[in-house]
């Protein structure tokens, strides 16, 4: 996908945290965006801290994971 004819467009939003998570937890994004399908979504910060707790993703890579997901239901 381009913008115009200057490159690639850049990704924003909670999507933009993606390569980072796969770079740092060396899982591929649909792995941890199904375990929070999977999980449920209860309150947003609840499965962050669940995330944060039970998978040792930081705050940041588990917030753009929570709320990636979110905005897709």
């Amino acid at each position: 996908m381009s913008n115009d004819s200057t490159g690639p467009a850049k990704v924003k939003g909670p999507a933009s945290y993606f390569p980072s998570i796969e770079k740092t937890y060396g899982q591929p994004i649909e792995h941890w965006l199904d375990l929070v399908r999977a999980h449920g979504i209860e309150q947003h910060m609840q499965t962050v801290a669940w995330l944060k707790s039970e998978h040792g993703l930081g705050h940041g890579h588990a917030n753009a994971i929570v709320a990636y997901v979110k905005s897709q239901c």
